[in-house]
């Protein structure tokens, strides 16, 4: 039995304002062609398939079409919906899905749709669990709230439901953050860690497929993996090589996982020099200039419309960022104890020197006086 296990395709989603509908279009077009080399049995998307809870017209006819062409190579596809989809919206049409081999996680009322597939080993079940929040399943299990506590005890209660017969080989499609799994700046974080899920939980699976974290990576066990997104989705990611991840399963308890890279139209780069060394054409000469670039200059003093002509040359920069004496002097204010003796003008001083590492002018002391005065009147 072979399967690929995909998550996180954030359909329509921007990156500081830049809009990923065109490589979206592309890696799901080489996801196509790969399944077409490869032949799996079934298709994996944990979650997050798009990247609003109302997605715009045009995202959800790429995902439209995505999965009209696999249901056309007869490929089976298992998708559940992340904390970036609506459930309800996900799920719409997935009675006649069905029929097309197209199978979607209905909103969690306390059952969790699992599907057969047969090979000569017996059979291989695929339990479709959807993004859960605690108070989804004390909502369904009023008679053990009280024991629902946090999104650990909500999945503890959750599979504890679920019809698993452990003779057969079980794979769960799950949403959620494992503890101990590495973030990066793309995804959404819970303050505290309330979100966190031990991965001890999902002993009854023979392999669990995880959606939510961006970064492709095993958490305790190889059986519990993230695939991580198809695309890179922020700046902290550069260095990552996106991938399919393929699941092979054989006899019960015989698993393996390899990966298939993903090559996308356009990738992430980090550039770093002085607007004269990275202008220079013996710099970029054998640089894809279409990459999204985030531009790291060392110059000393600001270049003006910095961002504007370097564009000229790399027409997809996403970010402009200085690295020089000005932003590595490193300014405290007071202790808290003293801003109640401070005026508002004092604590506006403070605030733009610590937010600037420069003193303001004259000038700006001036205009923000009397824009306190006028407030204040």
């Amino acid at each position: 039995m072979k399967l690929f296990h995909l998550a996180d395709l954030h359909i329509g989603k921007r990156v500081n304002e830049f809009s990923m509908i065109e490589d979206q279009k592309y890696i799901l077009k080489r996801i196509l062609d790969l399944a077409e080399e490869e032949k799996p049995d079934g298709i994996i998307l944990a979650g997050d398939i798009y990247d609003k809870q109302i997605p715009s017209a045009e995202a959800v006819q790429v995902f439209d079409e995505f999965i009209t062409r696999l249901a056309g190579r007869a490929i089976p596809v298992f998708i559940i919906s992340g904390n970036h989809d609506s459930a309800e919206r996900l799920a719409f049409g997935g009675r006649l899905l069905n029929s097309r081999g197209i199978y979607l996680s209905p909103v969690y009322d306390g059952s969790v749709t699992k599907i057969p597939l047969k090979d000569q080993y017996g059979t291989v079940w695929i339990h479709l669990l959807p993004f859960i929040r605690p108070s989804t399943v004390r909502h369904v299990f009023e008679n053990e709230a009280d024991l629902v506590t946090d999104v650990q005890t909500a999945a503890e209660t959750v599979i504890r439901h679920m019809e698993i017969d452990l003779k057969d080989r079980n794979i769960l499609v799950a949403h959620q953050f494992v503890t101990g799994a590495s973030r990066c700046e793309s995804e959404d974080v819970q303050v505290g860690g309330l979100d966190n899920i031990d991965a001890a939980v999902f002993t009854p699976f023979d392999y669990t497929a995880l959606g939510h974290i961006h970064s492709p990576q095993n958490v305790g066990t190889d059986r519990v993996r993230y695939c991580g997104t198809p695309l890179k989705y922020s700046f902290s990611e550069v260095d990552q090589e996106k991938s399919i991840t393929v699941v092979e399963l054989e006899k019960k308890g015989t698993v393996r996982t390899s990966l298939l890279p993903l090559k996308p139209l356009r990738d992430m780069r980090k550039l770093r020099g002085t607007y004269l060394e990275l202008t220079d054409r013996s710099f970029y000469r054998d640089m894809n200039r279409e990459d999204y670039i985030q531009v790291t200059l060392t110059d000393e003093d600001d270049v003006p419309d910095g961002l504007q002509k370097l564009r000229v040359i790399y027409p997809n920069i996403m970010q402009l960022l200085y690295d020089n004496q000005r932003t590595k002097t490193t300014q405290e204010v007071d202790a808290a104890q003293a801003v109640e003796k401070k005026t508002e003008m004092e604590l506006f001083y403070e605030f733009y020197e610590l937010q600037n590492n420069q003193p303001m002018t004259k000038q700006q002391k001036d205009f923000a006086e009397q824009l306190i005065r006028e407030i204040k009147e």
